[in-house]
């Protein structure tokens, strides 16, 4: 099993990665760690892979049945289908998950390591302020916080419509630099929007700097693929 971890200065309770798309048992267009129950996978497939994935941390991922939206839970308040696309904990052992195949996973955490977080931030989510919520919602100061943006789409893969740019310049003028033209639509740098976000509420910020799109050996892509596998980035503290 591959897997990417943060390259960040928290305490080292504070356990992280994301994983790739290898080591698992999925074939064809999910070979072969597909995690994402909703990508036309087998399923048996993907609970083998979530069966090697526990294996490696401290206990079960708290799964999330994500929305595109911009609910954060405690996961002393989650239950098995819940709806969110961001999940906290304060406490040794509960584990914060997202899945994502272009979108932004975000990981937070503090340099004392007292909390954690997992965020999935697409373009609907971001613009929705799921970020700014996270970030408020911990326990901590902003300046206190780290944030890790895991493998996704770059900017130069991902071309979308005016609508997505004007749903972010409508409250966020300053993301306009993050825009850059292509014919009658755009190339948009999600990582850049998220970024700038974040520092404006003090928190510091690390870019895996890994392009689902462009590296298809090593991650699953639904912009570059369509039928393709999710993978998961989780965080806890031990």
């Amino acid at each position: 099993m591959r897997l990417l971890r943060p390259d960040w200065p928290v305490a080292e309770r504070v356990a992280a990665f994301s994983t790739t798309r290898h080591g698992g048992v999925s074939d064809g267009a999910w070979a072969t760690l597909n995690l994402g129950f909703n990508s036309g996978d087998e399923p048996a497939n993907v609970q083998r892979n979530r069966h090697l994935l526990h294996a490696r941390i401290a206990a079960e991922p708290a799964w999330l049945e994500q929305v595109h939206g911009s609910e954060i839970v405690h996961l002393d308040d989650w239950h098995a289908g819940i709806a969110a696309d961001g999940a906290w904990t304060d406490r040794p052992g509960q584990v914060a998950v997202v899945l994502t195949a272009d979108c932004l996973p975000v990981l937070l955490a503090d340099e004392a390591g007292s909390v954690a977080a997992a965020v999935h931030a697409g373009w609907r989510g971001l613009a929705a302020g799921i970020l700014e919520r996270a970030v408020s919602t911990l326990p901590v100061p902003g300046d206190a916080l780290h944030a890790w943006i895991g493998p996704a789409i770059c900017g130069a893969c991902y071309q979308v419509g005016a609508d997505v740019r004007d749903a972010f310049l409508a409250d966020d003028p300053a993301a306009a630099g993050a825009f850059r033209p292509d014919a009658s639509r755009w190339r948009a740098d999600l990582k850049s929007i998220a970024a700038a976000r974040m520092a404006r509420k003090g928190v510091r910020v690390h870019d895996a700097g890994r392009c689902t799109c462009c590296e298809p050996d090593t991650f699953y892509s639904h912009r570059r693929d369509a039928t393709t596998g999710r993978m998961a980035s989780v965080i806890w503290l031990e």
